[in-house]
Formats: C-alpha cells, sequence, structure tokens
C-alpha cells in the first residue's frame, strides 16, 4: 500500500475536559495552568478570573488572551469557541501570542461535549488547523452514582470519554468507589478510568488519547481500546458466532470493549467483528443510512474498518463523522474490522443486521473518495 501524504500532520491536537457540576473542573485547570509542562499549551475556558491565577498573569495579550508566567496560554470564551479557536490560532499565526503546540478546553456550562467535538469536526476552517486529541471526563466519587441516575449529561459525558478521572476519593468509601467504577465500565468500557486527588494530574495525562497519525502503531491500538495479545484475538475469533453469518463475530470478552452488563439500560455498548473486507461505497451507505435514522443516539462509533484490504479508521459523535483516516498499514495482524458502537435506546441486532446486509449485497466496484 503506498502512503500518501499524512492527512493528521501539523494540526494541533485539542482536549476537552467534561464532568457535570462540582466535578472538580475548576480545582484541576487552576493547578493544571501552573504546571511547568503546560508552557506550550493554550487553556481555553470560561473566564480567567474564575480560576483564580489573575496574580500569575504577565500580559494581557489581548481583551481574552492572557500569557502566564509559565509560558502557557489562557484564553476564556467571551462569544462562541469557534471564534475563539480562530482568534487564537490567529494571533498564534502572527507571532502575537507564544507560540504553542496543544489547546486544553475546559466545557464549563456545556453540559454535553458533543457539540464541541462536532465544532471541530464540521468546521473545515478549524479542521484544518486543529484535530481532536481526545475527551476526559471528571466524575465525582461522592455523588457520581446518584448523578448516572438523575442527570441524563453525566451519563453522556462518561460516554464520550477516552479518560475518566474520579475525584474526590478521599471522601468517599472504597465501596462505592468500585460501584461507580463498575457503572462508569458499563457506560463505557473503553475508557481508562483513573483516580484523581486534589485536581493533580501531569499534563501527560491529557494528552495522547486520540490518533495523531495515519501511520499505525500500538498507540493506534490504544486509541481504539484494544487490550488483546494476538494470541487472545485469536482465541476469540476461534469461537463459534451467534449469527448465522460468519462474517461477523461478537464472541463475550474483552476485546475492542464488549461487556455484558450496563448502569444505565437505555446506554448499550456493542461490539462487532467482520472478517470479510468492506466496500467503501457498502460501508459508507450503511452508516449514512444509520445516522439519518438514528443519529442523535449513536452517542460515540470507533473503529477500524477493512475496505478491500485497506485499514481505515472510522469516528463519529452522533451525526457527525470523523473524516475517515487511511493508515499506512494493519497495526497487527489482524486485519478484521472491528467497531464499537455506544448507542441510546438502539437494538444492537439492527447495527449487526444493517452492516451484515450490506455486506452480502457489496459490489466489487466502489473504492474510497
Amino acid at each position: 500500500m503506498t502512503f500518501q501524504r499524512d492527512p493528521l500532520a501539523g494540526k494541533i491536537p485539542v482536549t476537552l475536559i467534561t464532568g457535570f457540576l462540582g466535578s472538580g473542573k475548576t480545582t484541576l485547570i487552576s493547578k493544571l495552568v501552573r504546571h511547568a509542562d503546560m508552557n506550550r499549551v493554550a487553556v481555553v475556558i470560561n473566564e480567567v478570573g474564575e480560576i483564580g491565577i489573575d496574580h500569575d498573569l504577565v500580559t494581557m495579550a489581548t481583551e481574552n488572551i492572557a500569557l502566564l508566567a509559565n509560558g502557557c496560554i489562557c484564553c476564556s470564551v467571551r462569544t462562541d469557541l469557534q471564534e475563539t479557536l480562530r482568534e487564537l490560532f490567529s494571533q498564534r499565526h502572527m507571532g502575537q501570542v507564544l507560540d504553542f503546540d496543544r489547546v486544553v478546553i475546559e466545557t464549563t456550562g456545556l453540559a454535553d461535549p458533543a457539540p464541541v467535538v462536532q465544532t471541530l469536526v464540521s468546521d473545515t476552517l478549524l479542521g484544518a488547523q486543529f484535530r481532536l486529541d481526545g475527551v476526559i471526563t471528571l466524575v465525582d466519587a461522592v455523588h457520581g452514582l446518584g448523578q448516572l441516575d438523575n442527570q441524563p449529561e453525566s451519563v453522556k459525558q462518561i460516554a464520550l470519554a477516552d479518560r475518566i478521572f474520579l475525584t474526590k476519593c478521599d471522601l468517599s468509601s472504597p465501596a462505592t468507589i468500585r460501584t461507580l467504577t463498575e457503572a462508569i465500565a458499563a457506560i463505557n468500557p473503553v475508557a481508562d478510568v483513573r483516580q484523581v486527588l486534589n485536581g493533580e494530574v501531569q499534563p501527560a495525562e491529557l494528552m495522547g488519547l486520540g490518533l495523531a497519525s495515519a501511520r499505525a502503531s500500538a498507540a493506534t491500538l490504544s486509541f481504539l481500546g484494544e487490550s488483546l495479545t494476538d494470541s487472545e484475538v485469536d482465541s476469540v475469533r476461534a469461537e463459534p458466532v451467534e449469527a448465522s453469518d460468519e462474517r461477523v463475530n461478537t464472541a463475550q470478552g474483552r476485546y475492542l470493549g464488549q461487556r455484558t452488563s450496563r448502569h444505565d439500560p437505555a446506554i448499550a455498548t456493542l461490539s462487532l467483528r467482520f472478517d470479510a473486507p468492506f466496500t467503501w461505497a457498502s460501508f459508507s451507505a450503511a452508516m449514512e443510512l444509520l445516522v439519518t435514522l438514528r443519529g442523535p443516539d449513536l452517542l460515540r462509533v470507533k473503529g477500524i474498518v477493512n475496505i478491500e484490504g485497506k485499514p481505515v479508521v472510522m469516528q463519529a459523535v452522533q451525526h457527525i463523522f470523523h473524516p475517515p483516516v487511511t493508515l499506512d498499514h494493519w497495526p497487527s495482524a489482524d486485519t478484521g474490522s472491528r467497531l464499537v458502537f455506544i448507542t441510546r435506546n438502539i437494538d444492537g441486532g439492527m447495527i449487526r443486521n444493517l452492516l451484515q446486509a450490506v455486506g452480502a449485497v457489496a459490489s466489487p466496484a466502489g473504492g474510497m473518495p
């Protein structure tokens, strides 16, 4: 396979930090911006004064961009996020602010992180300069279980997360933390869950969560949520399948986040495998139909698809799909398609049957555009 220009090269990675009210975002951000390793990071927050860093300011580059003593750039959203990011990039390009190579966005006041993700993907001007690196969700270990039961927003924040920080663990009991961790895993088994004390995190923990390059590596498999060795993958693939069409394998296991239980009956995680390749025409037609019918309930889709022998990484948040990325080679010996769907009130069998159907009728023609 001839490797072409890397479509992700040179784009500035963006990390979103979300979490329900009182989860500790302000505490985490206020300590994060003081860290020495934040000297090439721009942090976008609602208001500079909210996190109490005024005494650390060196100068104000503009009305809403502040330069901190350690070289970190703190930018407050005064209009909308798109305009803020455009202004930030413009000032970087003109040398009016210190050069930065990463953006962290705190989504205070935006209970649902999906619109922010969709903005980065659907805005062509922003998409040319920025790429989503990952979503980090803070969950209150004291009140988290109650919020999952009563606040749909908190469930969605967890469903969209790549990494989850449990806060206030010192104020909660081990039993409660264990139950909360199990509930989180039932909603989003792919997300990495870590405990955080008093907002103390290393900047590196916010980074490297997304697809950074079309050059396949072990990081690609980690991004996809795979944790099995090749021998374990072979074992899973050898198990009998439930469907009559052996193109699909839905065996139970840890592979790509497959779990049997879930906290909220409306939220389900479906992990699918297909050994035979798809054509781009057949796969894209199936996904377009699925988005048309149930887009708002496709909370997150992530996976790698065999398109006529080529590995193509797919990501989506609700009705917005990231541009597909064709890898330069398969990241492992496993060349099967595997997809994880985190959905709301969707019968997993419908998705499985749809993809089986388009695979069965696919014609040999129809390469990627």
